[in-house]
């Protein structure tokens, strides 16, 4: 069956990730626009450079066509940003990306878009699946009657040939409406060196043209299509990004950017090869709108994200909000607050005024603005936010169990509500999304499912890194977790 969790629908090829529940996702949809009576809108698809994703794109599309409905495909691999993009500035009721953002390579999967160009809510969600059950349903009752069943598909190119089906190559206004509200003339001027990893993913074209057209000198490395991600993760981390580091310090960039495989997320290498992490990110970004382009509102994070945001604002005198991991939430409570900046721990931000979601292309064409407009390079900037809010240590930990194992670990964290014996003062406990246990000293802890993988993550914020390091620990032993 199709599960969407906090990204989409992800599943492991030729597991779950087939044609059938790929058709089958497909026809969900298509009876779910038709009982909403959006179906003569259309629809758009994109997809990344993962195995099987144009082909997987093509599938549903030719389900969409069997059913009526005109599908616009976007002809090349691109940005998951672009498909939400063009959902938003074409006014369509939804929209799709085949990805499965920064899973390892033996996964895909899919994004669904709503008006706006927003991430499907859980309400949307569970709609889905709840077609998709139907359809289900009516297949077990076909093989009980020993007759076929089969979810109807147009041949491709007689869908194309009857309108159907379009290609569409949507970059050039997707790329305009970035380069229209950065100042590309202060760019111009800044002579700027930047190292760029696209991670084997998407961004390479859609970031190097926007650099290269405000005069940036970029260099890229990892830009070729490899379907294994070069036999790593495609995520932005410390780890995966200690090449992109060796190659700003040896070619004196004013600053290495890499985004992950559909170019949501990005991650940052400052001047002296330093790794800056999603929370520095998120941050540093937010310091720069407020303080430099003079632009205001509040700021909003999930659970598992740094609370140097909530100083930051308070600093501005703004408010930052806490909302459940999944960008949905974020860009819903963004509408909602009217907030400038919203982003998460894992590297996605959004900002005011740009699509209702996590867009690494213009998050990196906002920092070369920033170097631009401030005139210091990233590591006097993150001093200065230093100097003004503090520092923090904050960790992780992924701890992967077997899937029949769920239940008793949720019976454990979210019925029994155990909470190990810590050896800081607890101001309050948070049962939002998973457990979180907030602590006087400011720091916290939390422990959340993954939405995406059978994972439990454990999160912590510190004034000090033992400490960080130490809650973590207790969790893992009191939970009997692995590595």
């Amino acid at each position: 069956m199709i599960r969407f969790g906090t990204g989409g629908w992800r599943a492991v090829i030729g597991e779950e990730f087939t044609r059938w529940n790929l058709e089958l996702l497909a026809q969900a949809m298509c009876d779910k626009m038709k009982a909403e009576g959006v179906s003569d809108a259309g629809m758009v698809i994109g997809y990344d450079r993962r195995f099987l994703s144009k082909e997987a794109m093509q599938w549903m599309a030719r389900v969409f066509a069997a059913n009526g409905i005109k599908t616009c495909l976007i002809n090349r691999s691109c940005p998951t940003p672009v498909a939400m993009f063009y959902t938003m500035t074409h006014d369509l009721p939804y929209g799709m990306m085949v990805t499965a953002s920064h899973n390892p390579a033996t996964y895909n999967g899919v994004k669904v878009f709503t008006r706006g160009g927003r991430d499907a809510d859980e309400t949307v969600t569970a709609d889905i699946e709840k077609y998709a059950q139907k359809i289900e349903d009516k297949k077990l009752e076909a093989l009980k009657a020993g007759t076929d069943f089969t979810i109807p598909s147009l041949l491709y190119q007689d869908a194309v040939a009857q309108g159907l089906i379009q290609e569409i190559y949507p970059f050039n206004e997707y790329l305009d409406s970035i380069l229209s509200v950065i100042d590309a003339k202060k760019i111009r001027n800044a002579d700027l060196r930047i190292a760029l990893d696209p991670m084997y993913g998407v961004s390479e074209t859609s970031i190097k043209t926007i650099l290269i057209t405000a005069r940036c000198e970029v260099y890229t490395i990892h830009g070729n299509h490899d379907t294994l991600f070069g036999g790593k993760l495609p995520a932005p981390n410390e780890k995966a990004m200690g090449p992109l580091s060796t190659v700003v310090t040896d070619g004196h960039f004013d600053i290495g950017i890499a985004t992950d495989g559909d170019a949501d997320r990005i991650g940052v290498i400052d001047d002296l090869g330093r790794y800056l992490s999603p929370n520095d990110l998120l941050v540093v970004l937010y310091y720069y709108l407020e303080k430099y382009k003079g632009l205001h509102g509040p700021a909003v994070r999930n659970i598992c994200t740094t609370h140097r945001l909530d100083k930051l604002a308070a600093m501005f005198g703004e408010t930052c909000y806490e909302v459940p991991v999944g960008f949905k939430w974020i860009s819903s409570k963004m509408t909602e607050s009217n907030a400038l900046i919203g982003g998460e721990s894992s590297g996605g931000l959004s900002i005011r005024g740009h699509i209702h979601g996590k867009d690494g292309v213009y998050a990196a064409a906002l920092l070369a603005e920033m170097l631009a407009v401030t005139g210091k390079p990233m590591s006097k900037i993150m001093e200065d936010i230093e100097t003004e809010v503090g520092k923090t240590a904050f960790v992780e930990n992924n701890y992967r169990f077997r899937k029949e194992d769920k239940p008793r670990y949720l019976k454990t964290i979210m019925e029994d509500r155990f909470v190990p014996t810590l050896p800081y003062a607890i101001d309050h406990i948070s049962y939002l999304d998973g457990c979180k246990v907030y602590f006087e000293n400011g720091g916290w802890v939390s422990i959340r499912f993954s939405g995406t993988e059978p994972l439990l993550r454990v999160f912590s914020e510190m004034p000090e890194k033992e400490q960080a390091d130490t809650v973590c620990q207790i969790y893992k032993d009191a939970l009997h977790l692995g590595s």
